[in-house]
């Protein structure tokens, strides 16, 4: 196995190389936006510049390993090591100067996720764990906030890009939970709510439909504060839960009232 400690030395740094890269080209550039699949499902061309940044990183120092990215094609050379990158988790806030995205890098070995590192650019937080190592925010330890009950709680959430046409689109629940917590935020980015439930600011957060770049960093960094984290299909979406193991069976109870 190869030192994951050095591996995560490099990751942030390329991580935080690249974010301010972003931070800067918000300041002072104008820059293409074009649609994926829907018209809400965004892509700019500093997701891409983004991320070819961070594959030329990887293909220098660990030639042999996998890419997986959100933009580009799966690059499978066979190994039981795969990147797995959100070059930029947020484009639809980013698109529109709404100052909450991040960069996340995570390591697999083999179908087990070993390493994350996620970075948020206007706060300059780097958040890092290595499996069984803990979780870390700027090199200080970091727990998840251990609420038991939803309401004294504060949760996040979001929605699926293609909750115009879709029956799982995550109103129902929304409108039940809502009424039986203390408070709800919603980011716009799975990264940066993943590390506000390992980092305690938030405690509990539910989605539909996310990619395994969307949460392999942030799954592992609430796994290493002390955090669960659930992953199942209703009807065909994938949902994801993440909190103490309280909060995450509260919620899991609620969703799975209404879709199942």
């Amino acid at each position: 196995m190869i030192n994951l400690a050095d591996a995560a030395v490099l990751a942030k740094e390329w991580a935080i190389n690249v974010g301010k890269m972003q931070k800067e080209k918000l300041k002072k550039e104008s820059f293409k936006v074009e649609t994926k699949s829907t018209l809400t499902d965004l892509v700019t061309e500093i997701d891409l510049l983004s991320e070819d940044m961070i594959r030329a990183k990887i293909e220098k120092s660990y030639p042999e390993h996998n890419i997986m990215g959100e933009e580009s094609d799966f690059a499978d050379k066979k190994s039981k090591y795969t990147w797995v990158i959100d070059p930029l988790d947020g484009t639809n806030n980013y698109a529109s100067s709404y100052p909450i995205y991040c960069v996340s890098i995570a390591l697999k070995y083999e179908n087990e996720v070993v390493l994350g590192v996620i970075y948020i650019p206007e706060l300059d937080e780097v958040y890092s764990a290595i499996k069984g190592k803990g979780a870390y925010k700027s090199g200080t330890a970091i727990k998840i906030s251990h609420k038991t009950a939803l309401n004294n709680s504060l949760v996040a959430t979001g929605f699926p890009y293609d909750k115009k046409e879709s029956k799982i689109d995550n109103l129902e629940p929304l409108n039940k939970i809502l009424k039986n917590i203390r408070g709800l935020r919603r980011s716009g980015s799975a990264a940066f709510d993943l590390i506000s439930v390992a980092s305690g600011r938030i405690d509990a957060y539910w989605e539909f439909k996310l990619k395994e770049w969307d949460f392999a960093a942030g799954e592992l960094l609430v796994r290493e504060a002390g955090g669960e984290v659930y992953k199942s299909e209703i009807k065909g979406a994938p949902l994801l839960i993440a909190g103490s193991k309280e909060l995450v069976a509260e919620l899991r109870g609620i969703i799975e009232e209404i879709y199942l």
